[in-house]
């Protein structure tokens, strides 16, 4: 059975469709900790887009200089540019069966000190590798402070099934 070329791409991009979006949790609840190793974190990056905080000195690596003009492409104005400053964060994972998952990222900025504060993204009947993104930009950002330090979770049925954290971390 032959598929007509326009009826595949509709069908493809209905299926990719757009990431979900991280939304605030007002009163993160502490979740109890049962690692599985059907979900796991493969990689994290991290950047942090703040001219002003940044100490290069000498020669820019040139990925560090595409992130900065990947973040900044389309800020005219400056304040445009200044809602893009702050905190990025990716993180890489799988789930090696069929679930439905929470990322939670819970975070501290300087200004807060020990304040936690939480964003969680849901994807539905997840399997697969998947790629999510938090920023803390913009009055978040400008008001608060910089991220110090971060946990990430992997949430399936109200218990944390992976964890990946920063070293500042208690």
């Amino acid at each position: 059975m032959r598929i007509p070329l326009a009826a595949l791409c509709l069908v493809l991009a209905s299926c990719a469709g757009t990431p979900p979006t991280p939304y605030q949790v007002e009163k993160p609840s502490p979740l109890p900790l049962v690692l599985d190793r059907e979900f796991e974190f493969r990689k994290v990056k991290q950047y942090l887009l703040d001219p002003a905080k940044q100490r290069l000195t000498g020669q820019v690596d040139a990925s560090v200089r595409f992130e900065r003009d990947y973040r900044m492409f389309g800020a005219i104005t400056a304040l445009d540019q200044r809602q893009r400053l702050g905190n990025y964060f990716n993180f890489f994972w799988v789930a090696h069966r069929t679930a439905d998952v929470r990322v939670r990222l819970e975070y501290r900025q300087e200004k807060l000190h020990a304040f936690v504060q939480a964003r969680e993204v849901e994807y539905p009947r997840a399997r697969g590798h998947y790629q999510t993104e938090f920023a803390i930009i913009g009055d978040d950002y400008s008001d608060d402070g910089r991220v110090v330090s971060w946990r990430a979770s992997l949430i399936v049925d109200d218990r944390i099934v992976a964890v990946r954290r920063s070293y500042l971390w208690e």
